[in-house]
Parts: structure tokens; sequence; C-alpha cells
């Protein structure tokens, strides 16, 4: 979303200026450029007033609760219901969670229990049974399970309102043009606003993780989160320019800075009207060398954008999603039924389903957390599974019943030797074995391929390849192991390089060597989605780029405007270098010749 008649209307015509620009950094959630006068949203504050009951009462206090259940439960379903009709069932099931908690029976008979033990109102003690659910999952290290805390307090809200025979909507505040401020939003918030009078919503709280914000991007609002304190930095008449994609806002900008923002909007929105027509459009070099794009997705609610954006596929399912999102381990069921959702969607692209990469930072909530000093180099992903056989195997168990779409594919993380390949196939051999005694039918053939994330993997390919049929280069995990750098300590951050020499001629190893045995090889990590990278991995002989959806027609577009002959040429020069400074150069050089576009929007 581009405003540019509102960044128009809004240039001082006289160039005075009663307020001083400040500007505030946080996550951008959802790209887009937005300027208007602010709303600040005031929160809607609930009170719970604790009262003694007489015994002769509970039954009524668990009338109240339950009737306020029905209640919440209805207003959840008819939300749901908008949404799908808006955005689709993909993004309607945002609020499944929200009807979980509605429904579970272990979070009421808590509540109830409390009631008639202590003799209190419904009020005071669903707040405090929902407040420990949410302090628990918010202190999580997982960033995704620690924002469904936002989902507990969102529904909570809901059910103490319908107790008081209140609404409970913050956009019913909004009247007029604007862009929303607020301490939080929630997904209900979100999907209830109007957009044509919210050009976009900033907020003290929240992540990139969070249902707001894939509400934001599905609804094309620009949105920025976690400012902290932006409630209180603004006030009544203040103007807001919001740069989505940079995470940037400006509170009172500049006339100079209208006019550079009045600028840009008018070239992003040219150039993003021009990629959406690629859309249908096959990935293929100005000479004809067809470079399959896929997509990286980690929620199911992201379905809906592959095609949308123009991917075919799934190139790099992260399925830890589906163990962190709940308190309990998704079992052989739950997790057949999501693989076979996103084989159908793409039917008869191929989806290619990455086995648990659990441990470091992500572990389900049932996981006892091991005492590692390194975490990241500990028992984590393919270690931690080959350790835990019944886990692994349920589901291998789970997408061996969904491949019988036969578009699906199994990739194995964080492989460092030949043994753990062989180890990871002998118990798929058994998950096999299992269901042709129980006449459970799959794909017989189904493809087996591992992720090179790890330098000694990288190494010994030509041994990893008579077990796989295809590599797929994480190339994050890789620059931070071969480089030995945390990209997350700011002290050696600047030593975590892509253009790096090591990295360059670990990816051009790799290929070769698939290339040799008959297999394929693709990259599925930032490098696949950073647009001035894809034309040397293109002439490296990468044969597959998974990317996140909304990197897609950008990606595309750079394939589509490039030569495969200067791809190669570029390569060669790159692996020839003296330095990463002059691999950058040449990506930057041709990038500026043939899309020129791709840095205007970059910038």
């Amino acid at each position: 979303m581009v405003c540019q008649q509102v960044l128009r209307g809004l240039i001082p015509v006289d160039g005075k200026r009663e307020k001083r620009e400040s500007t505030f950094e946080g996550i951008g959630v959802s790209p887009g450029i937005a300027v208007q006068q602010i709303q600040l949203l005031a929160p809607q504050t609930q009170r719970a007033v604790q009262r003694t009951i007489l015994p002769e009462e509970i039954p009524l206090e668990i009338a109240r609760f339950e009737e306020a259940l029905i209640a919440t439960h209805d207003q959840i379903k008819l939300i749901q219901k908008q949404v799908a009709e808006v955005l689709g069932d993909e993004h309607a099931s945002i609020f499944d969670a929200h009807m979980l908690l509605v429904d579970d029976r272990t979070f009421i008979e808590d509540v109830i229990r409390t009631v008639k033990k202590d003799l209190v109102n419904v009020e005071p003690v669903l707040q405090a049974v929902a407040n420990r659910f949410a302090d628990m999952l918010s202190k999580m290290e997982d960033s995704y399970l620690s924002e469904r805390a936002s989902d507990i307090r969102d529904v909570t809200k809901r059910i103490m309102a319908n107790l008081a025979g209140e609404t409970l909507n913050q956009m019913a505040q909004v009247t007029d043009s604007c862009i929303v401020v607020a301490h939080d939003l929630s997904p209900s918030d979100t999907a209830s606003i109007n957009k044509k009078l919210v050009h976009g919503f900033i907020t003290d709280l929240g992540s990139a993780t969070s249902h707001t914000a894939i509400m934001a991007k599905a609804l094309e609002v620009p949105a920025v989160v976690g400012l902290h304190n932006i409630t209180t930095a603004v006030s009544c008449g203040d103007t807001v320019l919001i740069d989505g994609a940079r995470g940037v806002v400006y509170v009172n900008p500049t006339a100079e800075r209208l006019a550079e923002y009045e600028k840009r909007a008018e070239g992003q929105e040219q150039i993003l009207h021009e990629l959406d027509t690629l859309r249908d459009k096959p990935p293929e070099t100005m000479d004809g060398y067809l470079v399959p794009l896929s997509a990286n997705i980690e929620l199911l609610e992201e379905l809906d954008a592959i095609g949308a954006r123009g991917a075919k596929g799934i190139g790099l399912f992260r399925t830890e999603f589906l163990f962190l999102a709940s308190d309990t381990l998704p079992d052989e069921d739950e997790q057949t039924a999501a693989y076979e959702r996103a084989a159908q969607t793409q039917h008869p692209s191929a989806v290619v389903i990455r086995t648990l990469d659990l441990g470091a930072d992500k572990l389900p909530a049932s996981f006892e957390k091991p005492d590692e000093i390194n975490p990241f180099l500990g028992d984590r992903a393919i270690r931690l599974c080959l350790s835990r056989p019944e886990l692994f195997k349920t589901q291998l168990r789970a997408i061996l019943r969904a491949s019988v779409n036969e578009n699906i594919q199994i990739m194995y993380p964080m492989i460092s030797c030949v043994q753990e390949v062989l180890d990871a196939n002998a118990l798929l051999r058994e998950c096999m074995e299992e269901l042709r005694g129980k006449n459970i039918p799959f794909n017989e053939d189904i493809q087996i391929g591992t992720m090179i994330e790890v330098p000694s993997a990288a190494l010994v390919a030509d041994l990893l390849a008579p077990h796989v049929s295809f590599f797929s280069i994480g190339t994050n995990d890789l620059i931070q192991y071969t480089m030995a750098v945390d990209r997350g300590n700011e002290n050696v951050a600047h030593l975590y390089n892509p253009t790096h020499m090591a990295i360059i001629r670990l990816i051009d190893h790799v290929v070769k060597v698939s290339h040799k045995h008959g297999l394929w090889t693709c990259v599925c990590g930032q490098m696949a989605s950073d647009p001035l990278l894809v034309p040397l991995l293109i002439g490296l002989g990468v044969d597959e780029l998974s990317v996140s959806p909304s990197q897609v027609p950008m990606i595309k577009d750079v394939i589509r405007k490039l030569f495969y002959s200067d791809a190669v040429e570029l390569a060669r020069k790159a692996l020839e270098s003296p330095s990463k400074e002059y691999v950058e150069q040449l990506c930057h050089e041709m990038i500026e010749q043939i899309a020129p576009e791709v840095l205007e929007l970059s910038e």
C-alpha cells in the first residue's frame, strides 16, 4: 500500500512548521508508506473488582461465566467468518487458537473450581488464571510462543467485556481518516480495521511473529510495532509518517521529508504495480534459463500468499512451529492434517517438509530445557530427533501418510556427517514398514534431501549424495558456522558476510557435487531472498531458490531481467575475486544495470 494522495495533501505549502520532527525505529511488520494525522486509541480498561459471594450464589456465578463464554465463542466465530470472506480461510484460522481457549475445559474448570473454593465472583478469578497462562508463555525465549500470550489476553478481555455487558472493539473509536496509535492491538482489533479510514498503525508492543502482524500483512496496511513508548511520545494533532518496510516512524515530518517520501511513494507504486504483473509469468532468464522459485513458510496462515505472490510450491516448510504453538506436542493425526493441507494447496508443485529443527532457541513447553553451555552447537535438529526416535518417527509417519499426494519431499536439518543420514533413513524405513503393516498408503518413492548448513556437510557432500535426492543450502547457519560469527552479536556482526570467499566456494562445491551425482540444489537461506545476490547464485549453478512469499515478486523480476550467460560470468569473476568487497561491487553493478528498481525498493 502506498498512500500517495495523502502524502501529497500534507506537504505544507508555506513550509512553516510548529513542531519538530522526531524519528522512532521499531519492527516493520507490514510494508508500505502512509502519512496522516494520528488517532490515539484509549485503552479499554477492565477492572476486576473482587467481591465475596454466598455458597448459594455459586450456580448463578458459574452461569454468568458460561454465558459469557458462549457469547465470546459466537463473537469469534463471526470475526472468523468476516475474515474468511475478505482474506480467505488461511487467515481466518488465526482465530482457531482463540476458539480453543474458549472451549478449553481445563481452563474453564480451573476458573470454576477457584470460584467455588474461594467464594468470589468470576472476574478476578478469570483474570488470575488467564494471567498465569499468559505470563508463562510471555517468558519463553521463543518469540512465536511468547506472542501467543497476547492471544490469551485478547480472549480474556472479550470474556470480561461480555461478563460486564460491554462491547469490546478498539476500532470503534476511529471515525476519521487517521493512522492509529495504540499500546497494543489484538488480532481481532486488526481484523476490524476499516481500510477506508485507517491508513496504517503503530504500537508500543508487538513483534514480527504476532498474529496482529500477519493480519496487517494480509490487509496490506502499513504497520510498525515494538516502538516501546510511541503512545507517550505523540499527542492529539500530530502527523505521523510510517515506513512499514524499514520499520521507521516520523512524527511531525518536515516538508522535506514528506517531499522525499512522496517521490519515493510514486516510484514504489509504479514498481510494485509492475512486479504484481509478474505473478503468473515463469521465473525464466532473458536467454531462456528456468530458475524454479518456491516459498519458505513456517505458518499455515502463509499458504495463501504463495500463489498470490507468484511462487510455485514450498521449498522449506519449517515444521517446528507446529510444536511451538501449543503446550502439548501435536500427535500424528494433527501433523498429518497440517502436511496434507500444505500439499493439497500446492499440488502438483513440490512441498519440501523439513523435519524438526528443535533445540537451541526453539523448544516446546513440554520439553525440559537441557543444561548446555552453547545450545546452538548442542543437541538440536537431527541430533535431537535421533536421540528421541519416537518423537521423530511420529513426524516421519505423518509426513509419509500425507505423501499420498505425491508432491511431498522430506528434508533433514543440520546434517553434519553421513551417519546421521543413514540413521535417519533407517528410521524412515521402519516407519514405512509400520504403515505397510497397517495397509496405510504413502508414496513409496518419496524424495529425501538434506540441509547443507554445517561446513562439514558441505565438505563431504560427495559422501552424502548417494543417500539423498537433493541438497538445500541454508545460508544463514552456513555463514554463521563457517565464519564462527554470532550474527546477533553486534561486536562481530560485521564479519557475517555472504560474499566472503569461503561461503562462495562452499556453495560452488556443493552445487558441482550435486550435479555430478545427478542431484539438484536449492538455496533456501537469506541469500536467496537478497536480490543483489540472486545473479551470483544462479551463476554458480543453483537449481532452485526458495524465499519468503513477500520477496517472490522482486526475486522473479531480477531473474526475468537477467541473462544466464552474464550470471555465469559474474560467478566466474567472484570465484577468482580476492575480496568480498569486489564481489559486492560486481553484484551491485549488475543489479544497477538490469533492475535498478530493486535498489529503489531496498534502499
